[in-house]
């Protein structure tokens, strides 16, 4: 049953616009209101650490419950995951630990078959 068969088409429209105006509201709140004054330090110091904290939380669902195998790990992805990490930390590179990932994942995929 889909949220529309459930609720109706006119409460899930209005679901939808709701949590539009909201998300709006809150990101204007944060870059509109106080976007054109500076941060404290102790708020910059915390906001280096963003992409730090949210990237691992995009990417650790995939490695640990991937969709292509119903939700099951996968020997391939977790060593793809272990060469990312093993590369970022011996190069300090993005970009190689990306790739290292990347070259990993491929050849095990084609290993497994």
């Amino acid at each position: 049953m889909t949220t529309a068969e459930y609720y109706g088409a006119p409460i899930t429209w209005v679901i939808i616009l709701a949590l539009g105006v909201g998300t709006f509201f809150l990101r204007y709140s944060f870059l509109g209101l106080i976007g054109n004054r500076p941060l404290p330090e102790w708020a910059l110091r915390y906001l280096r650490y963003t992409a730090v904290a949210v990237l691992p939380g995009l990417v650790a669902p995939l490695v640990l419950w991937p969709s292509a195998t119903g939700g099951q790990p996968d020997p391939a992805r977790l060593a793809a995951a272990a060469a990312t990490v093993g590369v970022g930390l011996v190069s300090r590179n993005t970009f190689a630990a990306i790739l290292g990932g990347l070259a990993t994942l491929y050849v095990a995929l084609w290993l497994v078959g």
